[in-house]
């Protein structure tokens, strides 16, 4: 499956007919627990927080459209990103991107530094950066690129050499790109994690987390992590993640064609003061973008001129097609503030600090008419 081609892989990775019946869907195996012939005698199924037949087609769905040798599904993109965190002990040290998702900030600083693990966040768009803030001590370095919400980029290739050298993990947060856009285990990395629940999913309707690698080593670390904690999928969780892969090819098609219209759109808004995205010639760094990302996404954020809360909340609370909600990567279209709803948990001055103003708007542009999304926003914006 690894030499076709990834539309192909999208459609038919983890994909065989039931052997029982030759359903052409993986079944949903709806079971707690599987019947034994005799004591440690089974068809490879024991118990379902362990093993479950659609989440293993699932996991090799994740291997496969990653270009990876193992894949693990959790019961959450949080979930995924706290099995890596507890491959660390106490005394540790994470090298982490300043601008990055709040559920990890706060899974970072209020869950983990209490157990004696330090987290350093630097601006990891510069590797020299990285490579001033490794010790001893580093042992994981967590990267997101594009960032949520200020769409930096930071170049994996780079980064991997620097966390090679260290002897550190390199994890990357391909959420916001999806397999379609980026591989970073073919960048370098040593893991992938994906919060399913976005454009993998695709549909608004599961929430769900993914580890993708190809290290035996670590597939066992993190697969004992997952059976022994527990945050594992339910079956019919894998069977809607399985579903939304198949059309990933196709969304993230109209999702770029549809970022490309309305960034360029906002742009040339004149109540706009600045529009986010990694897909303009002048973006920073556009150029590791284009090098390394096969096309720049659904994702983007905006300020206005007058970069006000007030003037913030009107849009927000003006858009029809956009909701107002939090997420992102389904085929509607999502309008969000992240100040007081997914970035409310990192500190005002901290968001300050990485240019998070309280008046910037993030938009996941999804697969409708960009006509009619653009007609949205004119009226929401005025």
């Amino acid at each position: 499956m690894n030499t076709h081609k990834l539309a192909t892989k999208l459609i038919h990775a983890g994909a065989e007919p039931d052997p029982g019946t030759g359903a052409i869907m993986t079944p949903i195996f709806q079971t707690s627990t599987y019947v034994q012939s005799a004591p440690g005698v089974n068809k490879g199924f024991e118990y379902a927080r362990s093993q479950n037949p659609t989440r293993k087609a699932l996991e090799e769905a994740l291997a496969i459209i990653e270009n990876g040798k193992h894949g693990l599904a959790f019961s959450s993109g949080v979930a995924a990103t706290d099995a890596v965190i507890k491959l660390l002990d106490p005394g540790d040290e994470v090298i982490a991107a300043a601008d990055m998702y709040g559920g990890t900030y706060r899974l970072f600083t209020k869950i983990f530094e209490k157990f004696g693990i330090k987290f350093i966040y630097v601006d990891t768009t510069d590797v020299s950066n990285v490579e001033a803030a490794i010790s001893k001590s580093t042992k994981l370095i967590w990267l997101e690129t594009p960032t949520n919400p200020l769409m930096n980029i930071t170049d994996i290739s780079a980064v991997s050499v620097v966390a090679k050298k260290a002897g550190a993990i390199l994890c990357v947060d391909n959420t916001f790109a999806s397999p379609y856009l980026q591989n970073p285990l073919d960048l370098g990395a040593d893991i992938v994690m994906h919060s399913s629940t976005k454009y993998l999913g695709g549909h608004s309707d599961v929430i769900q987390g993914a580890l993708i690698m190809k290290d035996d080593k670590l597939r066992e670390q993190l697969y004992f992590i997952q059976k022994s904690c527990g945050a594992v999928p339910g079956p019919m969780d894998c069977f809607l993640v399985l579903r939304g892969i198949k059309t990933l090819g196709v969304r993230m098609k109209q999702h770029c064609e549809n970022g490309i219209r309305v960034a360029h759109y906002l742009r040339n808004h004149a109540k706009v003061e600045r529009v986010y995205w990694c897909g303009f010639e002048d973006h920073p760094n556009y150029g590791i973008a284009k090098k390394q990302m096969r096309g720049f996404g659904g994702m983007l954020s905006f300020t206005l001129k007058d970069n006000s809360i007030e003037a913030a909340n009107k849009v927000l609370s003006s858009t029809k097609l956009f909701s107002l909600a939090e997420s992102l990567g389904g085929v509607e279209s999502l309008i969000n503030h992240p100040a007081s709803m997914t970035h409310a948990s990192i500190p005002r001055e901290e968001r300050l600090k990485v240019g998070l103003t309280d008046g910037l708007i993030r938009l996941s542009v999804g697969i409708e008419d960009a006509d009619d999304l653009i007609a949205d926003l004119e009226k929401a914006i005025g």
